[in-house]
């Protein structure tokens, strides 16, 4: 018999499921796509489904007059939550995510995020079952106005960045959102250049393109086995321990490179027990548990 398929919703004739899917399907995963934006209507619920995932669209997650299919959307992202069905959301599905359990989305304070870029995993992502085998910076495209304002109540924040400070999160055992795009191609980014070319007139478009071209490869090396993974708990999500709440410091994260490469190399000296180096203190603004 085989497995019950991942219905997997497209919001956008724009972000189409792209290498995401290819890798799913690799890793032994059937994909349901569902284009509500051509008429396709979504479930009234997800019986009959191993899992979720949430794609990526021009509008904003609380936009229902523009795509009045999202609120059906958004109750299905809370019942995947609630009856623990793993659930991947990818950008405006990520800020879904949110919105549906409870956080608050909104446009980004930092305005328009695009390019090729770097993340940063946060303390949580190490026992993650997605995020813990990833490198602490992996790359990443961003393309997205919005952000997550407000994690939901018990989400952990398991990714940063300068430009956007919730780039992934966990909610429940079984669902992740993450604010960047791994799904795309370099040609699928020049039409979203193409499209956006009037906000896009203060950037040196050419220079941003090309360096998305040379960094598609790297995605895919550090992406694809994050797929796998995550076809890994739909095939068994048993597999998975509810995430464990972990200390997590309230104070202004580190931006600058130098002072980031600094704190990992003692960090690392710390883990390896050098006798010159001490683990280094929590800062001394408030800290608190996550939930």
């Amino acid at each position: 018999m085989s497995a019950p398929p991942v219905l997997l919703i497209e919001n956008d004739e724009r972000d189409p499921v792209g290498p995401l899917g290819e890798w799913l399907g690799d890793a032994g995963v059937t994909l349901v796509i569902s284009r509500p934006f051509a008429g396709h209507q979504l479930p009234a619920d997800l019986s009959g489904y191993a899992g979720l995932i949430a794609m990526g669209g021009r509008m904003s997650a609380d936009a229902d007059d523009v795509a009045p299919w999202l609120p059906a959307e958004r109750a299905l992202l809370a019942e995947a939550v609630a009856t623990e069905v793993p659930t991947l959301g990818v950008c405006l599905g990520h800020q879904l995510l949110a919105l549906a359990t409870g956080g608050r989305v909104g446009p980004n304070p930092l305005g328009l995020q695009v390019g090729a870029q770097l993340i940063a995993k946060r303390a949580a992502a190490s026992t993650d079952p997605l995020f813990g085998p990833l490198p602490i910076t992996p790359d990443v495209i961003e393309w997205h106005r919005d952000a997550v304002l407000e994690l939901p109540p018990g989400a952990v924040l398991l990714a940063a960045s300068p430009g956007a400070e919730v780039q992934a999160f966990r909610i429940g055992r079984l669902a992740w959102g993450i604010q960047f795009h791994i799904e795309t191609t370099p040609a699928g980014v020049r039409r979203w250049a193409a499209a956006n070319a009037a906000e896009l007139a203060d950037y040196d478009v050419p220079a941003l393109l090309d360096r998305i071209d040379l960094v598609h490869p790297d995605l895919a090396v550090v992406w694809q086995p994050f797929a796998a993974a995550f076809a890994g708990i739909v095939r068994d999500p048993e597999s998975v321990r509810p995430a464990r709440a972990l200390r997590q410091s309230t104070a202004e994260p580190i931006t600058d490179p130098a002072e980031i490469r600094a704190a990992l190399a003692a960090q690392m000296q710390a883990v390896r027990g050098d006798p010159h180096t001490t683990a280094l203190p929590w800062p001394e603004s408030t800290a608190s548990d996550a939930p």
